[in-house]
């Protein structure tokens, strides 16, 4: 079994509850797949660490980059959908309104995006180390 399918077999493992765990764990799913690509474009994995958040990032500076280049999901109600209990989207009108008073849906994003990367380099880590 590769890595990555031991990463991905980890966070099908997971008991989320909440939809904003739920929704941080499908980006994650997609940041294992982005790390799967690169490194068989590369021919080789990542060095734990600063190389494999770089790789997970795809050339953006920091997940906010990451968020609003486009590299994610675009549209407001996609993420709403993503990161929202159904109470909350309907308080948002399912992406409409802002998330709060602070933030528009791509930052909020880039927040569950900075929490996905950090499980699956605390995952990636924990793999490669044992």
């Amino acid at each position: 079994m590769t890595i990555y399918e031991r990463m991905t077999k980890e966070l099908e493992a997971r008991k989320d509850r909440s939809a904003w765990n739920k929704g941080v764990t499908l980006y994650a799913f997609e940041l294992v797949e982005e790390l799967k690509e690169r490194a068989a474009y590369e021919g080789r994995d990542p060095e734990p660490g600063k190389e494999c958040r770089e790789w997970m990032l795809n050339g953006a500076q920091d997940w906010n980059q990451y968020s609003w280049g486009g590299s994610s999901l675009i549209y407001d109600s996609d993420i709403a959908e993503r990161l929202c209990c159904p109470s909350e989207l309907k308080r948002t009108r399912n992406g409409e309104r802002r998330p709060n008073s602070r933030e528009e849906w791509l930052d909020t994003q880039a927040r569950a995006l900075y929490q996905a990367a950090n499980r699956v380099l605390r995952l990636y880590r924990s793999i490669v180390t044992e």
